[in-house]
């Protein structure tokens, strides 16, 4: 078990760690949760050792092996099958000695440890995990240093699975994944035998891998059973139920300071008046939750333009003379929110760098609105920011004319405080310095957003927020995004990116999903993985011979409406599972209180009580199941429709 006992850790004045414990159970799975910034990666450092605490202690069993991910890229002209190998030390340092070793004794020892650590399955098992990352098995036989760093940061994850350490420590770990990969990630995860603790702002990791989920605010640490979504209904009722005790005791208070001023003087009454003073004294305050506060994300309304922004003709757009899409043909109008689907390394960047300008056609036309703003967020355009700059700064150089009041402003509605608008950009963290990019972005009053991956360093309450504010832009938004819960909030379309083609995909993530495990399972041509629904020799999807022709608008609309009703039924699911949870939990608290026979002794009132409350509580459980039974039934049936 490890054990976090009255932890505290002090930068300068600040804590960021106030005589916190924990304790997490062999084998569970902790996601670890808070606002960028209170402190969730140098807990991790202070679990590994790397920096030492102000009080209080740590204790990790002393045979536990403790892995932790790094944003060390490997590199080096070994193959990544190898690099990967390489990582399990104990087992590189075996085979080597294994080689030279000339002590018949020694020889045998070598080899019941190697066997001990398995380590005939070390190819196949390394492979494997190098496989679920996105790497074919012509790129793991590639020296590491052919990648890119963004491809050779996966490389490090396969490096840290491959170890199976008894204690998985994860930071962020989905930052340099795609779609495909994070599927694969999120069910190894779920399964990994060891305990692991897991730094995400990915909702849908922390729903499927977890199910503990531990709050990092205000300097302390709260548990919570269950995954992300238990842990956010639970805290909202908490800060409600907050809110109407802090009500109550204000109340209380005044009433008592009211009885005190208007009877202290008389002596009739002296005496209940002293006693209330002391009742005041001895009222322990009740401790206020904070809903946190998120940034806004403000982007300005915008004059709409005659439609369309863009049009493509048999675009072909690469690098170096060599195209990486072709023969594209889409057009985009003001009302397009189009997700790019497809794994990295098929040309998602690729093409949203064409639509910015950042990337020009080798052939074929685009065709764009002549007033048409763009803004344009990559990860790339965040690394060329000037570290030595203020944010003031640099929203003042886009916008020379407005007065330092309404930069900060403009910082201000981005969630930048005094003081960070007023520090150098190096000092902000990767959310922050996002966060500045979109404030930049918001300045040229876009017609439409071009987002690659933009939450790849925001934490949650700021990805809620963006999500708002992407629902809210009055124009057209194409999105990149390993992040299922965003596409899902904010598309109404999805474009395939594969075979060096863009094409429409009619259906919604978990279409995709499906589609994806079904390729693991069945790999099928190349031809066949393209959207199913595309017409033949010009005919609409179940047409024959173009008759009956649905237009492209219809076909929208119907998608989109069958989206809608399956996250409807997704929701109303969910919402039966969690009741049905709950009531559970109930029934066995009230079980385990029946349990006891000195209960009916001592308390024979209460116990009667409880038994009639049960009597009520099976009958709402009995409903619940019967809700999500039937919640179940209706979502398969809806899915089974749409397949």
């Amino acid at each position: 078990m490890l054990k976090i006992n009255d932890l505290t850790y002090r930068i300068g004045e600040r804590v960021l760690l106030d005589q916190v414990s924990v304790a997490i159970h062999p084998g569970a799975k902790v996601g670890l949760v808070g606002r960028n910034g209170t402190g969730k990666t140098t807990l991790f450092r202070l679990i590994t050792g790397a920096l030492q605490a102000d009080g209080g202690s740590i204790e990790v069993p002393p045979r536990w092996r403790v892995g932790i991910t790094t944003q060390d890229a490997p590199s080096g002209p070994e193959s990544l099958i190898d690099t990967v190998i390489g990582a399990d030390r104990e087992i590189a340092a075996l085979w080597a000695e294994a080689e030279t070793a000339s002590d018949p004794d020694r020889i045998a020892e070598i080899h019941d440890r190697l066997a001990q650590r398995d380590a005939h399955s070390a190819p196949a098992r390394a492979a494997r995990i190098l496989a679920g990352l996105g790497f074919d098995e012509a790129a793991q036989r590639q020296p590491c240093d052919s990648f890119s760093g963004g491809w050779r940061m996966r490389v490090a994850l396969a490096s840290l699975l491959f170890t199976n350490p008894d204690l998985l420590l994860l930071d962020e770990p989905t930052n340099h994944l795609d779609l495909e990969a994070v599927l694969w990630f999120e069910d190894f995860i779920a399964r990994y035998e060891g305990t692991v603790v897991l730094i995400s702002h990915d909702r849908e990791l922390l729903n499927v891998a977890v199910d503990q989920i531990v709050h990092l605010e205000a300097a302390t640490l709260t548990t919570y059973r269950g995954n992300y979504d238990r842990f956010e209904a639970t805290r909202r009722l908490q800060i409600e139920l907050n809110a109407k005790q802090r009500t109550k005791q204000a109340a209380q208070r005044a009433h008592m300071e009211a009885f005190v001023a208007r009877f202290r003087s008389k002596a009739t009454k002296a005496k209940q008046a002293q006693s209330r003073l002391k009742m005041l004294a001895r009222m322990e305050p009740v401790g206020e939750y904070f809903e946190e506060r998120a940034p806004n994300f403000m982007f300005p309304e915008i004059a709409e333009l005659p439609p369309p922004l863009y049009s493509l003709e048999r675009v072909d757009v690469g690098y170096d003379g060599v195209p990486v899409l072709k023969k594209i043909s889409l057009r985009l109008d003001n009302d397009d929110r189009v997700a790019l689907l497809g794994a990295n390394g098929n040309g998602k960047s690729t093409f949203i760098k064409l639509l910015a300008g950042a990337l020009g056609a080798m052939d074929g036309d685009v065709t764009k609105s002549s007033k048409l703003r763009v803004g344009y967020f990559s990860q790339d355009l965040t690394d060329e920011l000037n570290l030595s700059q203020t944010p003031v700064a640099a929203i003042a150089g886009k916008r020379p004319e407005d007065t330092p009041e309404a930069v900060r402003r403009h910082l201000g509605a981005f969630g930048f405080t005094q003081d960070m608008a007023l520090g150098t950009i190096g000092q902000l963290s990767g959310g922050e310095r996002a966060r500045l990019m979109f404030a930049q972005i918001a300045l040229a009053k876009p017609h439409i957003l071009l987002l690659d991956e933009p939450t790849n360093h925001l934490d949650m309450v700021s990805r809620e927020a963006l999500i708002q504010a992407i629902n809210r832009f009055p124009g057209a938004v194409v999105l990149v995004s390993h992040d299922p819960h965003l596409l899902e909030l904010t598309v109404d379309r999805f474009w395939l990116v594969a075979d060096h083609q863009v094409r429409p995909f009619e259906g919604d993530m978990a279409d995709y999903r499906r589609r994806l495990l079904e390729q693991k399972r069945t790999p099928r041509p190349a031809e066949e993985t393209l959207d199913s629904a595309k017409p033949t020799n010009g005919a609409a999807p179940g047409s024959a011979n173009g008759a009956n022709r649905t237009s492209k608008k219809e076909l929208r609309r119907l998608a989109a409406e069958q989206r809608q009703s399956l996250t409807k039924l997704r929701a109303a699911a969910r919402d039966a599972e969690t009741e049905l949870t709950r009531l559970s939990a109930e029934k066995t608290a009230m079980l385990e209180k029946l349990k006891d026979p000195n209960f009916y002794r001592d308390q024979p009132d209460e116990a009667q009580e409880l038994q009639k409350a049960m009597g009520h509580l099976q009958k709402d459980l009995d409903a619940a199941e019967t809700r999500w039974l039937a919640g179940q039934e209706a979502l398969e049936a809806a899915m089974g429709d749409g397949a």
